[in-house]
């Protein structure tokens, strides 16, 4: 039978560390820690982030709209947003897991790897440019490829149907809970990444009895 793991990317694969970005663009406006949290959900929790993250505004529109809407620096915004790929550095322990299920599929042809990640069109184009190791995986969906983000069930339907995904041999890491929830809806197994450092065992405790 076909097993299969469905990374996220922010946050399990790639650092997301939002109030970092805010503070260090927009230091005015993001002072202090507590300030720069509220700032970046103010930002990247919004409709207008969640309709850029699924394709249907444009980086240009999120800014504006986003500027407007927080009474925040057009010009610094951009450069912020701009800059959004480059903190997106690739979580180490979780590469090195990645590299082992890799090796692992030589023994093991049934295991298969697939993401599944909320990221808007540009900021993907850049990942893919940049890590060769996005080139392991067997498959994927980022949710501005597709009009689609998580946690709406949709997304996961195209996954399995794009695919070829079983739900019960179907294992999914994600760090937000709404995600998790709603792949388990699915019938999907799934983790929720509170800690890449304790990553490797859940998923080797996972495939090892399956």
């Amino acid at each position: 039978m076909t097993r299969s793991v469905v990374f996220d990317f922010g946050a399990v694969l790639f650092e997301w560390q939002p109030q970092v970005i805010v503070r260090a663009a927009l230091p005015d406006q993001a002072p202090d820690p507590a300030a720069a949290r509220s700032l970046a959900t103010a930002i990247f929790g919004h409709a207008d982030w969640q309709a850029f993250d699924s394709g249907r505004l444009t980086q240009d529109d999120v800014v504006r709209r986003t500027a407007v809407r927080l009474d925040l620096p057009f010009q610094e915004l951009g450069a912020m947003i701009d800059s959004i790929p480059g903190f997106l550095a690739p979580i180490e322990v979780t590469v090195k897991l990645l590299t082992e299920l890799k090796a692992r599929q030589a023994g093991e042809p049934d295991l298969r790897l697939f993401f599944l990640s909320n990221m808007p069109m540009p900021f993907a184009r850049v990942l893919e440019s940049r890590h060769a190791f996005l080139s392991w995986f067997d498959g994927g969906i980022f949710s501005g490829d597709v009009g689609l983000a998580k946690p709406d069930p949709a997304i996961f339907g195209l996954a399995e149907s794009r695919h070829g995904l079983r739900p019960a041999s179907t294992l999914f890491i994600d760090d937000h809970l709404a995600n998790v929830e709603a792949a388990r809806a699915r019938g999907w197994s799934a983790i929720h990444c509170l800690s890449p450092s304790q990553l490797r065992s859940a998923v080797l405790r996972h495939l090892d009895k399956t």
